[in-house]
């Protein structure tokens, strides 16, 4: 599949279905970063680059139906009235043209292809959730808890106070410990509402809900999807931070959202299993001479607290600043440049 940059909206996924309209225009300049764990963050680091791993400066444009989002060598315009996207690569002077049914069915085919290589991978329990008939036959609860922790900052020019938001899911009737889970963070540091700010986030509902699928700034259908089959929780974390955003009192300036899976108490006691079987081979082909009964029993007992430790591991962060806003657009800013040819 193509690696398209498919949007700039912050986290989308799930959107009620009430209506929203936009009111204003607004511009805004941002820098944004998506930052995935693991063997997918190295892939994500080696193709994407310097702007990978450091994040990219935007800017970002709503005007009506359309929104525009600029770098230096990319750009992207989102028509929800024509239901396109516009791709440009601003080095060459070109364009190419998605339909919202096309970008549909990339995510669709990613999400396949990313489930079918977790069975691959051999992991018992994906492959179980996966046979399964119903994938969210698990009923999950989600706990929710908001806190002003009174720390201040000045951000860009903007007087801020930091809000932690923190949402975790986990199976019903059990113990995020017990049953393992997730667990999502949102660190935001608020400035009074800018009430022209509140059009990106109408515009971001809007396309979520035209678009029907997660969408996060940087990140490729191709990513999103491995991430959802990993982690098959993050669908409805983040559904639940969308509808807790829109009822912030204040206009977020710098947002770092951490996403946390947690092992389950069984998945440890497995893990502990196998590392202490794997210790018990090692110390019957070397013998256990005095020195080295304590040098394994060392090992064990370091073994025991990383898997401790390692219960709990982020395996996805997206930091997004607002650098500068102004409330006035043009056509010209949310439309194809002169000169830019269709590729």
């Amino acid at each position: 599949m193509t690696r398209a940059r498919i949007s700039t909206v912050l986290i989308c996924a799930l959107i009620a279905l009430t209506p929203l309209a936009l009111k204003a225009d607004v511009k805004e300049d941002q820098k944004s970063h998506v930052q995935f764990a693991g063997a997918l963050g190295k892939v994500v680091n080696f193709f994407g680059g310097k702007k990978a791993r450091e994040g990219v400066i935007s800017t970002v444009a709503v005007k009506g139906d359309r929104k525009a989002t600029l770098t230096e060598d990319t750009g992207q315009i989102i028509d929800l009235a024509e239901e396109k996207i516009y791709d440009l690569d601003m080095k060459h002077r070109t364009y190419k043209v998605t339909t919202f049914a096309e970008l549909r069915q990339q995510m669709e085919d990613a999400r396949k292809r990313a489930e079918a290589q977790e069975q691959k991978a051999g992991a018992r329990e994906e492959k179980e959730e996966k046979a399964a008939p119903d994938k969210n036959e698990k009923q999950v609860d989600i706990d929710f808890d908001i806190k002003k922790t009174g720390e201040t900052r000045t951000i860009n020019g903007f007087e801020t106070h930091e809000v932690v938001m923190t949402i975790t899911v986990r199976e019903k009737g059990k113990t995020l410990e017990e049953a393992g889970g997730m667990v999502l963070t949102s660190d935001m540091w608020m400035t009074p509402k800018i009430p022209a700010m509140k059009e990106v986030l109408d515009f971001d509902q809007r396309y979520a809900r035209q678009l029907v699928g997660p969408v996060v700034a940087g990140a490729s259908p191709e990513m999103m999807a491995q991430a959802m089959a990993m982690y098959p929780h993050m669908k409805d974390a983040m559904a639940r931070m969308r509808s807790e955003d829109g009822k912030m009192d204040g206009t977020p300036v710098l947002t770092t959202v951490t996403m946390d899976g947690v092992k389950s108490r069984e998945q440890i006691e497995e893990e502990q299993k196998n590392q202490t079987s794997s210790d018990d081979s090692s110390s019957v082909s070397k013998g256990l001479g005095g020195f080295l009964a304590k040098r394994l029993a060392k090992k064990k007992a370091e073994s025991s607290n990383d898997n401790q430790s390692n219960a709990r591991a982020t395996f996805m962060t997206i930091t997004n600043e607002v650098l500068k806003v102004t409330p006035s657009v043009t056509a010209a800013d949310v439309s194809v440049p002169e000169g830019f040819k269709l590729k």
